[in-house]
Formats: structure tokens, C-alpha cells, sequence
């Protein structure tokens, strides 16, 4: 599983900037079966959240009705240099994240 970050490098002292992130993730909603009949086993994440120098700036729960591959874009407003933080979680709690410096001149 991935994600792709479209944040800026830098930004002015409190300017909105825009953060977009494409979750690569099937989305299997359990409802659907295989060419054999079978059920395919739901594989969902659960949540998602992105922090700004420890700050959640967002936060989303995602349910078996999100489209695979889920897109996300939001705003926070550019106040100090620090980290962004994403991080989404599965179903069964495992965790990944990614990181991208703000500089804030």
C-alpha cells in the first residue's frame, strides 16, 4: 500500500495551502464475490488523519461504500516550518505513514 502527497515545499507566514493525498488501496467492501462465488474477505481502511507538527489539522473514517484508491484534498493554513504527518489505518489497526517538510518563511 502507498500514498501520494501533493504538498508544497514552502509557504508564507499564514497562508492556506492545499494538501492532497492519493491512498493506492483496493477498498474491498466484503459484499462483493469472486468468479467462483466466494465472498471476498473486506479489506478496508478505517481511518485516516494528517498532522501538522503534531497538530491534526484532518482527520477522516472511511466506511465499505469508499471507492478503491481513495483522493483526499484539504487546507490548513501555513504557520510555522514543521512535519505533515500522514497516517491511515486499516480494518485491522496496522498503520502507515508518510512525511513531508513545510518551511514557512
Amino acid at each position: 500500500m502507498s500514498i501520494r502527497i501533493s504538498a508544497p515545499d514552502t509557504a508564507s507566514k499564514n497562508e492556506v495551502i492545499e494538501l492532497k493525498a492519493l491512498i493506492q488501496h483496493p477498498m474491498e467492501t466484503g459484499y462483493r464475490r469472486n468468479n467462483r462465488g466466494e465472498i471476498i474477505e473486506r479489506d478496508i481502511i478505517t481511518t485516516f488523519e494528517c498532522t501538522y507538527d503534531g497538530d491534526t489539522v484532518f482527520q477522516a473514517r472511511f466506511h465499505p461504500g469508499i471507492a478503491a484508491n481513495p483522493f483526499l484534498t484539504f487546507y490548513t493554513r501555513a504557520t510555522k516550518s514543521g512535519t505533515l504527518e500522514f497516517r491511515w489505518t486499516d480494518q485491522n489497526g496496522q498503520s502507515w505513514a508518510e512525511t513531508h517538510s513545510l518551511t514557512v518563511k
